[in-house]
């Protein structure tokens, strides 16, 4: 191994150059901090004064905003109450519009001079009959604001519900051939047979020629009926729809007993 042959005052010259060198850096790296802290302290400071005026509008802003509330906390509600009347009014005023609207679509009757001959019989017959509904719904709406019926004509009332059971009874009695049966009309005929009122004493001596072929359920049903009314007699002996009822029921339990 080869040995420094450096001289001992070479060595200690070499020395104290490379701490001069480091020593300096260190300088410079302490001044260099140092100047930068100098430059933040005397950095401009913003300071923002707030006067006096700024402080009132401030106030003056607070106080109106804190009115506002006030005032929106403390109007009075305002409640509408609607009266009958005012229903009244408001139905009336809807249903006179309506009126003036219907009528506003009803065309006008036809000038018979104007282009009379320019219309075949058929388109004629036509214009004719929609004049005549028009006329008849106007009238129909007279009627009614003036609180009146319509009548009904005798053409559209036929024969009502128990008239077509007998009917139906007569059928069967004198014109077999015809008669058909009908479940409806013998049920009516079951139910009311007891009831003079509904169904006459001559009626009931057919009826009871047209029980004898009664079977099935409709006949339990009947018997039954008929012994429940019996029964009742006996709590009712005064009453005479009571009694008459009875004298029906026995007949119908006898004739079909």
């Amino acid at each position: 191994m080869a040995k420094d042959k450096t001289s001992p005052s070479k060595r200690k010259k070499l020395n104290s150059d490379v701490s001069e060198v480091h020593e300096e850096e260190i300088m410079d790296t302490k001044v260099k901090k140092k100047k930068k802290k100098m430059e933040v302290e005397e950095a401009p400071v913003q300071i923002v004064s707030i006067t006096a005026d700024d402080t009132k509008l401030k106030k003056e802003k607070k106080h109106k905003k804190k009115q506002k509330t006030e005032q929106i906390e403390e109007a009075p509600v305002q409640v509408v109450t609607i009266t009958a009347e005012d229903k009244k009014q408001k139905k009336e005023k809807k249903h006179k519009k309506k009126e003036q609207t219907e009528q506003s679509e009803i065309p006008d009757p036809p000038n018979e001079l104007e282009g009379e001959e320019d219309l075949s019989p058929e388109q004629k017959r036509v214009m004719e009959r929609k004049m005549k509904k028009v006329m008849k719904k106007e009238e129909k709406k007279r009627i009614k604001a003036e609180g009146e019926t319509v009548p009904k004509t005798e053409a559209a009332s036929g024969p009502t519900g128990p008239q077509q059971a007998l009917l139906y009874l007569t059928c069967w009695s004198e014109n077999r051939a015809e008669w058909k049966f009908q479940k409806i009309r013998q049920t009516w005929l079951l139910q009311h047979m007891f009831d003079s009122e509904q169904v006459a004493d001559e009626k009931f001596s057919v009826l009871l020629e047209y029980l004898e072929g009664l079977q099935g359920a409709a006949k339990d049903t009947t018997v039954k009926k008929a012994m429940a009314l019996v029964e009742e007699s006996g709590q009712a002996p005064e009453d005479k729809d009571v009694q008459q009822r009875a004298h029906r029921a026995r007949e119908v339990i006898q004739l079909l007993s």
